[in-house]
């Protein structure tokens, strides 16, 4: 049986949905904005299109079995953002493996300077997380336009 364009795309749209709702949004919000407010920085809006990204990377990861910020087709950060229709200058990503759930993903990434770095980039203005099966967890950061 084969299964047409239109249901693959609905199936992947829907399980990409499934994984976004797994997120606490505003949770993840609250935590990096006070995160940047202690440092004196603005806060970043949550970012659709970054989502798409992140759902993206996360899924990927997540059914072929690695953890990179390559992807498994050779995939970067900047790929992935304009695949996903995102017009960037500035981008990050923070990636993790295993945290059961959100706090601890971000206790993981504000534990590690890169990480921590990344969250807190004078660069970006606009941010997502997702979380993919086995709990591998993607941030993206990043800045429209410019």
């Amino acid at each position: 049986m084969t299964i047409g364009r239109f249901a693959t795309a609905f199936l992947v749209l829907w399980s990409m949905q499934a994984q976004a709702q797994d997120v606490d949004r505003s949770a993840a919000q609250a935590n990096i904005n006070g995160l940047r407010a202690d440092s004196g920085l603005p806060p970043l809006a949550y970012s659709a299109g970054l989502e798409k990204a992140a759902l993206a990377h996360a899924g990927d990861m997540a059914r072929k079995g690695f953890f990179s910020h390559t992807g498994s087709s050779g995939s970067t950060l900047g790929t992935r953002l304009t695949h996903a229709g995102y017009g960037w200058c500035a981008a990050a990503e923070n990636i993790a493996m295993g945290q059961p759930g959100l706090a601890e993903a971000m206790a993981s990434w504000q534990a590690s300077r890169g990480h921590r770095r990344n969250m807190l980039s004078r660069e970006v203005t606009e941010f997502a997380i997702a979380r993919g099966a086995g709990n591998v967890w993607v941030m993206v950061l990043a800045r429209p336009g410019c």
